[in-house]
């Protein structure tokens, strides 16, 4: 891993961003894009990607203007990223069968035991307050057609 050891990190983030957001503005350009006052499916994936893509040129455009010792090197951490991934993982696999407030426990709490800085008890906080606000917003808000749990 010593070729990432280069790498700054934000502007690795800002690059990314980049990337995302012009795949997000090229997917949502192939739909129907309107105008404001009749948005049309495209509209917001495009305007979002424009976002997104601005956004990661500013963060690159900073961190490539930051005196060398105002910028951290990327260190790869195994564990926070197994964890995101294995979070990730978890969702989609308990989201199908276990609904929307386990899946988003799993995805949290996986993700928050990544970090070396959480301990047990503030991973499992985190991921019981992040299922409320799940349930809020995507259930109850935004009635997202996925099943709260199991049973229902």
């Amino acid at each position: 891993m010593n070729f990432l050891k280069g790498l700054k990190k934000d502007y690795y983030a800002g690059v990314l961003m980049i990337l995302a957001g012009l795949c997000a503005a090229y997917v949502g350009s192939g739909y129907r894009l309107g105008t404001l006052s009749r948005m049309g499916p495209g509209f917001f994936p495009t305007s979002l990607g424009i976002l997104l893509t601005a956004v990661g040129a500013a963060i690159g455009v900073g961190a490539s203007l930051a005196t060398t010792d105002a910028r951290a090197d990327f260190a790869f951490d195994l564990r926070g990223c197994s964890a995101i991934l294995g979070g990730l993982i978890a969702f989609v696999l308990v989201g199908r069968s276990g609904g929307l407030a386990l899946a988003t426990f799993a995805l949290v709490f996986i993700s928050a035991i990544g970090d070396r800085s959480n301990t047990f008890r503030q991973a499992l906080w985190l991921a019981l307050v992040m299922v409320v606000i799940a349930i809020v917003v995507f259930h109850w808000a935004l009635r997202l057609q996925l099943r709260l749990f199991p049973w229902t």
